[in-house]
């Protein structure tokens, strides 16, 4: 489960993907199957989540490592290697960037 703290001591990733509509859905089967059968069974992996905006022109996925060489090791694998071959076929662009969780707000209100 993700859960976002800044206290805690981990890679956060976070990739955009530059899509269109008619490519949008494609794309998020794409992920979700890499996320399922690769990215989620790697040494470090924690979590992840999809994320698809209104005009289905964006998809952003939110992960979480133990450490940066954790999630550049799954980069390097064959299997993920020609996931990514696809996965660039299908959007104009995409970008993962490391990030540290510097600091973390929430309401009183718990969401049901």
């Amino acid at each position: 489960m993700l859960t976002i703290a800044d206290t805690a001591n981990i890679q956060t990733v976070i990739t955009t993907f530059e899509v269109t509509p008619a490519t949008c859905e494609d794309l998020f089967e794409e992920l979700s199957a890499a996320c399922r059968a690769v990215i989620s069974k790697q040494p470090g992996y924690i979590a992840s989540a999809l994320h698809i905006n209104d005009a289905r022109t964006r998809i952003a996925n939110y992960s979480q490592w133990q450490k940066r060489e954790d999630f550049q090791a799954m980069l390097r694998r064959p299997e993920m290697q020609e996931r990514n071959r696809r996965i660039q076929e299908l959007c104009k662009h995409f970008a993962p960037v490391m990030y540290d969780v510097s600091a973390c707000f929430s309401s009183a209100i718990t969401p049901a």
